[in-house]
């Protein structure tokens, strides 16, 4: 009987033994296929999530270089158009300058002459008159002359030189008095050969006693024309 105990008591301890080392084993087995799943379902939501992130980039790099293309085709069309702008300011810069040194506009300087006209005290000689001036003016613009002027009065194509009941002479509707400087801009062997050269009216007036002298200079500054341009007729 007691016999029989005692094996059922071994019997007993091995088969829960049994059963605990099976549950052990059940056990390990669960963990080790949950851990299993658990590191490949974590690779691939990583693999899904790097694979997401790069697109996400990708798309964003391929957003932003289309931005910066963009970009710089608008700076170039900018610089192209600042350029051109600029170079279009520059050229009506100079063209107005143009027009303003024909208009008389500006003040200008160099190469040229200086033609000094005296009156003598030799009641026999007679005086310098508008005629004169204006004779040797034609002369000078028909030389080349790019700029004139008499005592200072800026010489342009609306200019007048006229005698005032034989007293004195008026330039630009203003008197003025002897010596009478005329100044001219251009080639100056040009300019004096026009007054000296072949009859010019600077040897006439030296034949008949006026006193008049030439002088070639290298930068002869003329001032600009200070009056009011008035067309009346011309729009």
């Amino acid at each position: 009987m007691k016999k029989n105990i005692k094996k059922g008591k071994i019997t007993m301890a091995i088969t829960i033994g049994i059963a605990c080392f099976a549950l052990i084993m059940i056990m390990f087995m669960q963990f080790k296929i949950v851990n299993e799943t658990d590191i490949t379902s974590i690779e691939n939501m990583r693999e899904a999530e790097l694979r997401t992130e790069l697109a996400s980039w990708k798309s964003k790099y391929d957003e932003a270089n289309q931005k910066y293309e963009e970009t710089m085709k608008k700076i170039e069309e900018y610089k192209s158009t600042s350029q051109s702008n600029e170079e279009t300011e520059k050229l009506v810069d100079e063209e107005l300058s143009q027009v303003n040194m024909m208009l008389g506009k500006t003040d200008v300087q160099g190469e040229g002459i200086e033609v000094t006209l005296r009156e003598t005290n030799n009641e026999e000689v007679a005086r310098i008159n508008g005629d004169d001036l204006l004779v040797i003016v034609n002369a000078l613009i028909n030389s080349g002359a790019e700029a004139i002027s008499i005592n200072d009065e800026r010489i342009i194509n609306m200019s007048d030189i006229v005698d005032i009941n034989e007293a004195f002479i008026k330039v630009n509707g203003k008197r003025i008095l002897a010596p009478y400087v005329v100044k001219a801009i251009g080639n100056s062997s040009y300019l004096e050969t026009a007054l000296i050269g072949n009859g010019g009216h600077v040897d006439e007036m030296k034949k008949i006693g006026q006193d008049v002298s030439i002088e070639k200079i290298n930068k002869v500054k003329i001032l600009k024309y200070d009056g009011e341009i008035n067309l009346k007729y011309a729009k």
